[in-house]
């Protein structure tokens, strides 16, 4: 499996597949992951391209507690 979505897997995400007004389907595309700020970037073609872990999640980092408290002054 790849690291990032294919063109159809973007296309269904953003519910853009083919251009319209004047735009291409990539910049629709784009402006469309920008409205629903899906993290993204732009290559060199000019297409967008999602990493796949952004959209099929992963492994997240445990946010630890700190397990000391602070020693009150005067207490």
């Amino acid at each position: 499996m790849s690291l990032f979505l294919s063109p159809d897997d973007i296309a269904e995400l953003t519910g853009i597949s083919r251009g319209e007004a004047g735009k291409t389907r990539f910049e629709l595309q784009i402006a469309a992951l920008k409205k629903m700020k899906v993290p993204h970037y732009v290559n060199a073609a000019g297409r967008p391209v999602v990493a796949r872990a952004v959209i099929e999640g992963g492994a997240q980092p445990e946010i630890r507690q700190p397990t000391w408290e602070p020693r009150l002054v005067g207490a």
